[in-house]
């Protein structure tokens, strides 16, 4: 037996037994499901300014979870010990969505204000999210995702309802630069303007020397993020080599702010990170 996956773009077909591009979704008896369901590879108590999120209750903590695998292939990556992992390749602890709500719960009396989904990409693990979420809400807490927003339209628009904020990586703003990463704009971009419709968004791009840090690419991506809202934040982050992409200098202090600069004259709120 076989299956198609329909997650992502990436629309896997899978043979029995077989694991599809992001290395947490199976096809077990004619069915895709997800590998790395309730298996975390992290887990802590964050401000909630690491998502980053500058314009979502500020000054609070929210329990930050991770499993594991990512359904794009970023040279760079930040978190490749467990975005590149597969099923057994890591240490991972199980915890139900009863548990992790639970946790979260405990943690209300430290200034915890929900769970965020993050570290590796949330998303390929699309059901474990999903079903803690709403747990999540029931218990009156809030729900944060940060994402690649790689993700069909369907799967995004019935999780929209459970979400209270995300901030979605925003690669770049060229259809070269995301098929390097195994990736598609126009879906990027899809999920970033139907969320803005639904909750809390921001956005963060990575600016990677020589690669996606021109003034003109900066001026498209922040004149189109403007078109769907201008009061979304731009979160523009410094790079550093990372993974397989050592081969470049981090990214310079004054082209980050330079191109935050550029950025402003369509947006209302630019932050820099890393510098």
């Amino acid at each position: 037996m076989s299956a198609r996956c329909e997650l992502c773009f990436h629309r896997c077909e899978l043979a029995e037994g077989q694991t599809g591009f992001c290395r947490a979704r199976i096809c077990r008896d004619g069915a895709v499901v997800p590998l790395n369901y309730g298996k975390l590879t992290s887990l802590a108590l964050d401000p909630i300014e690491k998502k980053p999120l500058r314009r979502f209750r500020p000054r609070s903590l929210i329990l930050s979870v991770g499993s594991f695998g990512c359904n794009l292939r970023c040279s760079f990556c930040q978190n490749h010990e467990i975005s590149m992992a597969g099923d057994g390749m890591i240490r991972t602890v199980d915890v139900s969505p009863e548990q992790l709500a639970d946790k979260a719960e405990e943690l209300i009396s430290q200034g915890n204000i929900g769970v965020a989904y993050t570290y590796n990409e949330p998303l390929v693990g699309y059901e474990y999210v999903r079903d803690c979420a709403a747990l999540v809400h029931d218990r009156g807490m809030d729900n944060v995702l940060v994402t690649n927003g790689t993700i069909a339209e369907q799967p995004w628009r019935e999780l929209l309802s459970l979400l209270d904020a995300t901030n979605i990586d925003l690669k770049g703003f060229t259809l070269a630069w995301y098929r390097r990463l195994g990736g598609d704009l126009d879906t990027v971009k899809r999920s970033i303007t139907l969320a803005a419709e639904r909750c809390h968004v921001e956005v963060t791009t990575l600016l990677v020397p020589g690669e996606n840090d021109s003034v003109a690419e900066i001026h498209a991506l922040a004149q189109w993020l403007a078109s769907v809202n201008p009061d979304i934040p731009l979160h523009l982050s410094r790079f550093f080599p990372q993974y397989e992409m050592q081969d470049r200098p981090p990214t310079p202090v004054e082209d980050v702010y330079r191109l935050a600069d550029e950025a402003r004259i369509w947006l209302t709120y630019v932050y820099t990170g890393n510098c």
